[in-house]
């Protein structure tokens, strides 16, 4: 699957007031932003839209559920918007922030758009209203595996071409690893939102995301025994576990209420036989598991 993962530097215009999670407030403007820049009929209603199956607003944002397929979960998003983890809340004019936009698969190719987009989000404005106003930034400086992608001042956008992220088997033996939720996870098992994170619940997620992403934005589901590593994965023990509930509120444009998107955060410690594990954690580190990760939640780290 190719994926590429690209630096955005920001630079406030003046004074900024931002939530301490970032990722649903860049989210929603972002959305708002491309509907502008891509948007062919203005004043046409999206659902209605001639253009809608060809529109890189729905393909991006609107994914539909699967025709005829009960049961069948619906496609991922292309897309995750990385916060800064910084808890910064308040900003001054000429302070600066960095984010990631991760793209998956044929998507990179629209990259350009994506750019424009943030340009716009800069001049829609973002944060709380300051005087009746959300303040507006400059997009300064876009970066991928080290090197310059886009100038802001120069406008100008040099191509580095995506990755392409596979399941590399590793001859790394781990009996101990300790897995640190760097944003809330939000995991549902048997339809019910989980408050701890049992092993093969941890791999039933990394399995899930893998084999939805590639089957979407890649060359099909990886070949992989599925339920072999969920039964082996049942073995595995939890040292130590200091996992908590963390709720945090987000408010929605479209349901026009605010909605609780709490998750678990902390670090918890495994032990057992986890060589053949790994490969699909560190995979699980660049793609986010779990619900919401376009804004930014799933986000883990492991350490072997």
């Amino acid at each position: 699957m190719l994926y590429g993962k690209y630096q955005f530097q920001l630079v406030f215009e003046s004074e900024v007031l931002l939530p301490p999670f970032k990722g649903s407030t860049f989210r929603g403007v972002f959305g708002l932003a491309l509907k502008k820049v891509v948007c062919a009929l203005k004043q046409q209603e999206c659902e209605s839209c001639l253009l809608r199956e060809r529109c890189l607003y729905m393909t991006v944002f609107e994914i539909p559920s699967l025709p005829d397929s009960k049961g069948t979960p619906s496609p991922p998003h292309p897309f995750i918007i990385e916060p800064a983890l910084s808890p910064q809340t308040h900003f001054q004019a000429g302070e600066s922030l960095d984010f990631n936009l991760i793209i998956f698969g044929r998507f990179n190719e629209y990259l350009p758009y994506f750019v424009y987009a943030i340009e716009q989000m800069g001049r829609i404005g973002i944060g709380q209203k300051i005087k009746g106003k959300r303040p507006g930034f400059q997009l300064q400086r876009i970066s991928a595996g080290g090197k310059k992608v886009y100038d802001g001042t120069e406008k100008k956008m040099i191509k580095v071409p995506a990755r392409e992220l596979i399941l590399e088997m590793t001859s790394e033996e781990a009996t101990e690893i300790t897995l640190k939720l760097l944003t809330p996870l939000r995991l549902k098992f048997e339809n019910q939102l989980q408050a701890k994170l049992p092993f093969h619940l941890l791999i039933r997620a990394a399995l899930r995301r893998i084999a939805l992403l590639n089957r979407h934005f890649g060359e099909g589901e990886p070949d992989l025994d599925y339920k072999g590593l969920v039964a082996k994965a049942s073995n595995i023990k939890i040292k130590q576990s200091n996992l908590h509930w963390f709720d945090w509120k987000r408010y929605s444009n479209r349901q026009e209420q605010s909605m609780l998107m709490g998750g678990m955060v902390g670090e918890i410690t495994y032990q057992g036989e986890l060589q053949e594990f790994i490969p699909l954690i560190h995979y699980a580190e660049e793609v986010h598991l779990g619900k919401a990760t376009t804004f930014g939640l799933g986000q883990i780290q492991v350490i072997i």
